[in-house]
């Protein structure tokens, strides 16, 4: 049997596509990692020549084994050594560009104040290689330490008495991947244990990798304590392995996973719907049954009650706007994760972190996430337990 016509048109359309991303790919790395060569060997700095020497080749190797270390741990073989060994570059890579581009705004202030070559350079150079180092390490400690608790009150028009002073915990974007952080996972749990919460959601994205690799670093989310609920909606990365495994995983340990559904939350009297979608991404995963849908969340809810959504991410407030939500909960964004990226996410969503108001009625809720994706360093995007109060007007 051989192909249509039509297969070699759609095969060559894929094909292109492919070749552009790695175009794109290609040119970003290059990008990441020619300017800071340039900044640190070749702006005005007249190293002796070894000195350049060393520093290209130590580049070019780094340019090289970028794309290899993030293939061997993000591909099919999901090699833990390599994804950290990958990642960890990658979030270097990216520091240092960052400020290596400050530094030429630097030099620049230099050069208008009379400072003259090689000193000029030299002067540049040293203070882009310890800001880099400082912020690279700062951001290690902040990326792996627990996170600090964010509490504020949310009014909530049509919440009723019985209902006032309810107290909502929110963690998102645990992200457990190849860093081992199962101890990180119980002290988070303890954290949030100690806030005495009513509801405790999880807003996606818990792991990179399946139930069966991650779940050592995800089972300490049994012990988490809440009076009236602990529900779970799924984040694009799960879209990424095994959605459905983890929705059934946090079912196991007593969560309720919010798959296109909700629970009714009752306090004093008064009743609260809390209900929760898939992620934004998760119909173009392809996999059977998924993909967000309000109007089957919202299925059977009554009428007036006021409603709290889950959904990973912020431009999902779109529909909730819609469908007359008062609360949204919200990650995906990390806050930036390693400044200035939460100007990229913001191309991309309508809020980066905090709270914020959409339409007359609906509010949203963004946090900066528990966790961290990738690159383990968190540069001025600190994580965040939050704790949400909700309150009558």
């Amino acid at each position: 049997m051989t192909d249509t016509p039509a297969d070699i048109v759609e095969s060559e359309r894929r094909q292109r596509r492919r070749l552009r991303v790695v175009g794109i790919m290609f040119g970003v790395a290059l990008l990441l990692f020619a300017v800071p060569w340039w900044t640190l060997f070749a702006s005005g700095a007249a190293w002796p020549g070894p000195v350049v020497v060393i520093g290209t080749v130590v580049f070019v190797a780094l340019f090289a084994a970028l794309p290899l270390l993030m293939m061997a741990g993000h591909g099919a073989r999901h090699r833990d050594r390599a994804a950290v060994a990958g990642d960890v570059l990658l979030g270097a890579a990216w520091v240092l560009f960052v400020w290596s581009v400050l530094g030429q705004v630097v030099r620049f202030v230099l050069f208008l104040a009379g400072v003259e070559d090689p000193h000029r350079g030299r002067v540049v150079a040293g203070a882009v290689v310890v800001a880099v180092a400082v912020l690279l390490v700062w951001g290690y400690v902040e990326a792996m330490r627990i996170p600090r608790v964010r509490r504020l009150d949310v009014v909530i028009d049509r919440l009723g008495a019985g209902l006032d002073g309810l107290r909502v915990a929110v963690i998102t974007d645990t992200h457990y991947g190849p860093i081992d952080r199962a101890r990180w996972s119980a002290g988070v749990v303890a954290r949030v244990n100690e806030l005495d919460a009513d509801v405790v959601c999880h807003v996606g994205d818990i792991a990179d990798g399946t139930v069966n690799v991650r779940h050592a670093q995800a089972d300490p989310l049994a012990s988490v304590r809440a009076s009236s609920a602990r529900v779970y909606v799924t984040g694009n990365h799960e879209y990424f392995s095994e959605a459905q495994g983890w929705l059934d995983y946090m079912e196991r340990i007593g969560w309720t996973s919010l798959h296109n559904r909700h629970v009714v939350v009752r306090r004093g009297g008064d009743r609260l719907v809390v209900a929760g979608v898939d992620d934004a991404t998760a119909k173009a995963s392809g996999l059977h049954g998924h993909g967000a849908n309000l109007d089957a969340a919202l299925a059977g809810a009554e009428s007036g009650l006021p409603i709290l959504l889950l959904a990973h991410q912020p431009k999902q407030v779109a529909h909730a706007v819609r469908a007359g939500v008062d609360l949204q909960l919200s990650g995906h964004t990390h806050g930036g994760q390693i400044w200035p990226f939460h100007a990229l996410v913001r191309l991309e969503q309508p809020v980066v972190s905090g709270l914020s108001r959409h339409g007359e009625r609906t509010a949203l809720y963004t946090s900066r996430g528990t966790g961290f994706w990738g690159p383990p360093f968190r540069v001025f995007a600190p994580s965040e337990i939050t704790l949400l109060t909700l309150r009558r007007p």
